[in-house]
């Protein structure tokens, strides 16, 4: 047993320092200090496919995966990262992204549908924009009544006939 505790005793301990190429001898508390967090991390890595260090190279590895040459994109993958499906079709996760925004026909075409609501809207009841702004401006159906003109029974008569007119001319809008 004595010679067992004499050779542990007696052990040396070396560090490889990779940017430098070399090895340097430690003491056992720095050798351990050193490597234990290059192994955790290393070991992280590898659950998480991210690392292929062959057992033969683990000496090197200094614990910065970002340029470890044995780095892999293991289950992350970026939105370009090139699949083959069965077919050798070549996609990428961008191509599966659906794309939220309107296409231009449909801007196009809700921008003329507008138009055409507010040029029959001014038709029906000529005073329409000017109601509308003040109505954004935070004025009561009184207060806007006042301002173009009319008694506001027959501003809210008014205003109850285009909608119905509206509504019945464009049931899909209303």
């Amino acid at each position: 047993m004595k010679t067992n505790d004499n050779q542990q005793t007696n052990k040396s301990y070396k560090v490889y320092i990779p940017r430098l190429k070399e090895w340097v001898e430690v003491t056992k508390e720095q050798y351990y200090g050193y490597y234990r967090d290059i192994w955790s991390t290393r070991d992280r890595a590898q659950n998480h496919g991210r690392c292929q260090c062959p057992k033969s190279k683990t000496w090197v590895c200094d614990g910065d995966c970002l340029v470890c040459p044995y780095r892999s994109a293991g289950d992350v993958h970026s939105l370009d990262y090139t699949i083959e499906n069965e077919n050798g079709d070549e996609t990428t996760m961008l191509d599966k992204l659906e794309d939220g925004s309107p296409s231009i026909e449909e801007v196009v075409t809700d921008k003329l549908m507008l138009e055409q609501l507010f040029a029959r809207l001014t038709e029906i009841m000529p005073e329409a924009k000017r109601i509308g702004e003040l109505r954004l401006a935070g004025l009561t159906d009184t207060e806007i009544a006042g301002v173009i003109g009319i008694s506001r029974t027959t501003y809210l008569s008014r205003l109850k006939k285009a909608t119905q007119l509206m509504k019945s001319e464009y049931p899909d809008m209303f």
